[in-house]
C-alpha cells in the first residue's frame, strides 16, 4: 500500500524508531505519544483494520498481542500495569488505516477511556 504510512515504516521508506521485528510484525516507537510509552505493534501484512482479519489471520492476530505483552514486559510496565489496545475506526480513535496494536503505559489510565 503506497500511501500507507505503516506500510512505508516497515519498508524502510519513512523513518520510525523502530524497535523490534520479525518475519510477521514490525514494533516501533509512535511518533505523537499519549503515554510516558506509547509502542504500536503493526503486522507486515496490510489489514486496514480488525473488522478485515479473517480466519486464517488468527496466528498473525495472537502474535500481535503477544509481541506487545513482549515489549511492555521489557520495558517493566506490567509492575503497575499498561494498556494494549486496537481502534477500529474512525469513531473509535483510528487514524492509520492499518491494523496495528498500541502499548501504552508508564501513567494512571481511567475507564471509561476518552
Amino acid at each position: 500500500m503506497q500511501n500507507c504510512i505503516f506500510c512505508r515504516i516497515i519498508e524502510r521508506q519513512a523513518p520510525a524508531k523502530i524497535i523490534y521485528e520479525d518475519k510477521t510484525v514490525v514494533a516501533f516507537e509512535d511518533t505523537n505519544p499519549q503515554a510516558l510509552v506509547h509502542l504500536l505493534v503493526v503486522p507486515r501484512k496490510h489489514l486496514p483494520s480488525l473488522k478485515e482479519s479473517a480466519l486464517e489471520d488468527e496466528p498473525l492476530l495472537g502474535h500481535l498481542f503477544a509481541i506487545a505483552a513482549q515489549l511492555a514486559r521489557e520495558r517493566q510496565l506490567e509492575v503497575k500495569g499498561y494498556r494494549a489496545v486496537v481502534n477500529n475506526g474512525t469513531w473509535a480513535g483510528q487514524s492509520v488505516f492499518h491494523l496495528h496494536v498500541h502499548v501504552l503505559g508508564g501513567r494512571v489510565f481511567h475507564w471509561p477511556p476518552g
